[in-house]
């Protein structure tokens, strides 16, 4: 029970006076045992505690990141007040240096990796399974932080020439010392439950889409992904999301650069919407796959198991091999079907995860005794049976477009929009067509020496985890001309000029003073916050971290168009674009009435999270601890037609 100021004041000379020993202390009053209120009316205990066990496997699959440095903080938030934004951009901002974000201090010794499961036994129990899984774990959780480590403090040394990606060196006028932002930390999912996903789908599956957005893919397809998609059993897709945002120029710059630096892997583009009129003429966009889209995707897939269809030379080189061999994929494919498909049958929910493979005396085995035994007496007796279907299966980081792709194959809403990236760490299986499943997924953080406001930028990290807003506003100030783009005015202008009144013999007057506007970070998150009326509560003053997290949602969400081009890129064609830094320039009036629209409506973060009929369109409101931002809209999952950026969203 809350108790009023008189009671606490009372409380208070009461504890003061017993100190003094001018009062009896108090007897001890016994204490009151927990009390829980009864169930409603419909609300059972079993129920309640039903409830509690979804919210504990929810939050125990939720992302884990490292906590940044107070000190960093302070620090970054000091500079983003002080240090100006560099005006007019260049052109050089414009070219992705993937060179300088992927490798460590040494670049034979610091190669990051994604952890692999360790090997395990038929004879080892579920707990034996565990607890080796967790112990390589945590190795592996300890040698990336000390080579991250290292990399963060060789950019962090004060005589350091190298910079981050996105540091484009502020000039700061009439200053001797020129200060610069320290190197940020970079992020990288922490949790072994998320990191399991992963290896269930990469182990079901024969055929991988790594899915890159178009905009920057070499952020989103590390070395050490790279490294670890290319070691498995399945063949690898390139599959190149969002071409409609990035321009079709951009997309064959980076189709080109991507065919060169991994020759063998094949490459798609692909779009998810089409655009139609609204109401009011407005344009809605509705999730939709064209065909010469389609087309391209399933004739790459239809290449590759053509490929995995053919025996290994090793085995062609030896007869023997070569008659029991056995093609890992089911032999006949609909692919015309597959083009075609559609109805309710597509996209339907499969249940289990099992293996496609063909069935043998692994799986005839009863104990590990009998496989043992078998292995040795009778290898290779057993009748192969061909896998049922072809599985596929989508992998990638957040925001590459992956629920925006399932949603343009099956041509409805299978997924669900989220405002929380991350909300669903469950892998699915999804019918595409009877001879053809997908896997879905979900998104993870690989790891990766890019820094953190970068994995803000490409929308890989979820803003409500971002603590260091200023200074991921000022490092994408240097890409992007936020002031322009948002049609901010600077806060200095809103006071008139103070004359000066001041009498000057002659030849003594003072020089004039630079009148050139020049915006930092904190600047730009005042003027924004004045544009939309945000003030604090007690003080009255421009909510800055509330417009800070506005602006980087706009950026992230691709409600702000922008794309990089690839390394190596003539400036001349960058300059011809007629972009302002990485700014992707559109019609005017359109974008302002978007930002205001999604201003308005709000945007969300996709979640690979499959709808199920009893759940309709409701919200699962098992994680308590989301934040406002997460929590005042609802998303209608049943409607089709959706806007342009809910196709688009952050997908997990």
């Amino acid at each position: 029970m809350r108790r009023s100021g008189k009671q606490r004041k009372a409380e208070l000379q009461l504890k003061r006076a017993v100190k003094r020993g001018d009062v009896a202390p108090p007897e001890a009053q016994p204490r009151r045992k927990n009390f829980r209120r009864p169930p409603k009316l419909g609300h059972s205990l079993d129920a309640r505690l039903l409830a509690d066990d979804a919210s504990r496997a929810a939050r125990k699959l939720q992302s884990q990141f490292v906590k940044i440095d107070p000190v960093f903080l302070e620090t970054t938030k000091h500079l983003a007040a002080t240090l100006p934004l560099t005006r007019p951009i260049s052109a050089d901002v414009c070219l992705l240096g993937v060179d300088h974000a992927q490798f460590g201090t040494d670049p034979v010794n610091d190669q990051l990796n994604v952890p692999r499961r360790p090997k395990w036994k038929y004879t080892m129990s579920k707990d034996d399974v565990d607890a080796n899984e967790q112990g390589c774990f945590r190795r592996w959780i300890t040698q990336t932080d000390a080579m991250v480590e290292r990399w963060h403090n060789q950019n962090n040394q004060p005589d350091a020439s190298g910079t981050d990606l996105t540091s484009a060196g502020p000039s700061i006028p009439d200053t001797t010392v020129q200060e610069r932002m320290p190197c940020p930390p970079t992020h990288f999912e922490r949790n072994l439950e998320v990191w399991r996903q992963l290896w269930r789908v990469t182990e079901i599956s024969q055929i991988l889409l790594c899915l890159l957005d178009s905009r920057c893919p070499p952020l989103h397809f590390p070395p050490s992904l790279e490294s670890y998609s290319t070691s498995r059993r399945a063949k690898v897709i390139l599959v190149l999301t969002k071409v409609d945002i990035a321009g079709p120029e951009r997309a064959e710059a980076w189709t080109a650069y991507l065919r060169k630096r991994h020759p063998g892997l094949p490459i798609v583009q692909v779009e998810a919407y089409q655009q139609k009129v609204g109401e009011q003429g407005r344009p809605v966009y509705e999730s939709h796959l064209p065909l010469p889209f389609r087309e391209r995707l399933v004739s790459a897939m239809r290449q590759v198991h053509e490929e995995m269809l053919i025996p290994p030379e090793r085995v062609r080189s030896d007869e023997a091999k070569l008659k029991r061999w056995n093609p890992p994929v089911k032999r006949e494919i609909d692919w015309n079907g597959l083009l075609h498909a559609h109805g309710k049958k597509v996209g339907s929910v499969v249940g289990g995860a099992a293996m496609p493979k063909g069935k043998g005396k692994e799986d005839i085995a009863d104990d590990a005794q009998e496989l043992e035994q078998e292995a040795s007496d009778s290898e290779g007796q057993l009748e192969w049976q061909e896998p049922e279907f072809l599985t596929v299966g989508l992998i990638g980081q957040p925001n590459v477009g992956k629920s925006s792709l399932l949603n343009a194959l099956f041509g409805i809403h299978k997924v669900r929009a989220s405002r929380t990236p991350g909300k669903t760490k469950h892998f699915q299986t999804l019918f595409w067509s009877p001879d053809v499943r997908l896997v879905d997924c979900p998104g993870l953080v690989m790891p990766a020496f890019t820094p953190m406001d970068t994995q803000v930028l490409c929308g890989i990290l979820p803003i409500s985890r971002v603590s260091a807003i200023p200074f991921c506003i000022h490092q994408i100030g240097q890409l992007l001309p936020i002031e322009t783009i948002l049609g901010l005015t600077h806060p200095s202008t809103n006071s008139a000029p103070v004359e000066d009144k001041r009498t000057w013999r002659d030849g003594k007057q003072p020089s004039a003073k630079d009148n050139k506007i020049h915006w930092t970070a904190t600047e730009i998150m005042t003027a924004y916050a004045n544009k939309k009326g945000w003030v604090t509560a007690k003080a009255g003053r421009p909510d800055i971290h509330r417009a800070g997290n506005a602006i980087l949602r706009l950026v992230a969400e691709g409600r702000v168009a922008w794309a990089f081009w690839p390394p190596g890129t003539d400036l001349a064609t960058v300059r011809s674009s007629g972009g302002n830094g990485i700014w992707l320039i559109r019609n005017t009036d359109q974008h302002a009435q978007e930002l205001d629209e999604d201003d308005e409506g709000g945007s969300g973060y996709e979640t690979d999270e499959v709808e199920s009929p009893d759940e309709g369109s409701e919200d699962c409101d098992q994680d308590k601890h989301a934040t406002d931002e997460e929590e005042h809209q609802d998303v209608d999952f049943k409607s089709v037609t959706v806007s342009r950026f809910g196709v688009l969203a952050i997908d997990d």
